[in-house]
């Protein structure tokens, strides 16, 4: 503000000299000034730290991002070329040109299995005889070996044992079984049920009498993981180990054991065919026309046909392909110890 002072007039009284206020800019004013200008520059200072911040967080998102696409890309290109794997070497396989001889001989074989003219197969309830040795059954008998199957349960779990005795028979007949070969417990501590519990000593002795009145050269039967996990398919496993360390077993017979593979193996039918051939020592790989034969025996046991065993028939590799080891007493004192 300019303001007059009483000094600024001039003596004659005439003129008035007007001069500016040398009076300070008051505080309050001065305050706001200095805190706008404060708060300004915070507001900058956040603003650049932010857009950092935000600038970093993309750059850091953007290069995710393309590290995916591309890592989705190498992993579907992977999958695509093990695919075509899977389907070259299974066409190879069952190729029947004139030089299938040759590959039979140096790339692979259909099935990898000990000579036998008599085999006794073990299983714990009926349908196990198709849902998981199906492959093995047919090839058995595409050999002219006699197969005889031993089942320690009538499946009366949902009572329905009767009806699942007569579907035994029926899918072992479409496996090419003879119904005298069929031998099916119904005993009371031999029940079809995952709680109870069947006594090692038990089992091994129905399997030792099966084995002395057979003169079976080859026993096939779960492994200790019982495909599955059930308890029942565990506990033939078992009772077989004790036949093998007490030296019961007879010299001349050999003992098979269906590996368990983990559930992503489980259900890609043909596609695990190079791992199988890789990592097992004894196998059986069917045709597409065999491996329907072994579907259209599984959906003989029509009372168990609930919509996931529908699903199991279609993927599942164990109707296309089984996997066996043989073992021995060694390593049966290794499984045991290690359990």
């Amino acid at each position: 503000m300019i303001h007059a002072s009483p000094n600024d007039v001039s003596p004659h009284g005439s003129e008035t000299i007007i001069r500016p206020d040398p009076s300070p800019v008051p505080s309050s004013l001065l305050y706001q000034w200095w805190y706008q200008r404060e708060t300004t520059d915070q507001h900058r200072e956040h603003q650049e730290r932010h857009g950092y911040s935000t600038g970093c967080l993309e750059a850091i998102y953007n290069t995710a991002l393309l590290y995916l696409h591309e890592t989705l890309d190498h992993i579907a290109l992977v999958l695509l070329a093990y695919s075509i794997l899977c389907i070259v070497l299974y066409r190879v396989l069952f190729h029947r040109a004139a030089g299938s001889a040759w590959y039979g001989r140096w790339l692979m074989r259909r099935s990898h299995l000990p000579p036998c003219n008599r085999a006794l197969l073990v299983t714990a309830h009926p349908d196990d005889e198709v849902m998981f040795f199906g492959p093995t059954i047919l090839e058995l008998r595409r050999r002219q070996c006699r197969v005889f199957v031993l089942c320690l349960s009538e499946g009366n779990h949902d009572r329905k044992g009767a009806v699942r005795r007569q579907e035994l028979w029926d899918a072992c007949e479409s496996l090419g079984v003879r119904a005298e070969d069929i031998t099916l417990v119904n005993a009371t501590h031999l029940q079809d049920d995952p709680t109870a519990e069947w006594k090692t000593v038990t089992i091994a002795n129905q399997l030792l009498r099966q084995l002395e009145s057979l003169d079976a050269e080859l026993l096939i039967t779960f492994d200790k993981e019982g495909v599955s996990g059930h308890p029942n398919h565990c506990a033939i496993y078992y009772a077989t180990a004790s036949l093998c360390l007490s030296g019961m077993i007879p010299s001349n017979c050999k003992v098979l054991t269906l590996e368990t593979v983990n559930l992503c193996r489980k259900y890609l039918s043909i596609f695990d065919l190079p791992v199988t051939l890789l990592l097992s020592t004894n196998w059986v790989i069917l045709s597409w026309r065999a491996r329907r034969a072994v579907q259209n025996a599984m959906r003989l046991h029509s009372s168990q046909m609930v919509w996931f065993r529908k699903l199991y028939i279609i993927f599942s590799r164990y109707m296309v392909i089984n996997s066996l080891r043989e073992i021995n007493k060694s390593d049966v004192e290794f499984e045991i110890l290690d359990t």
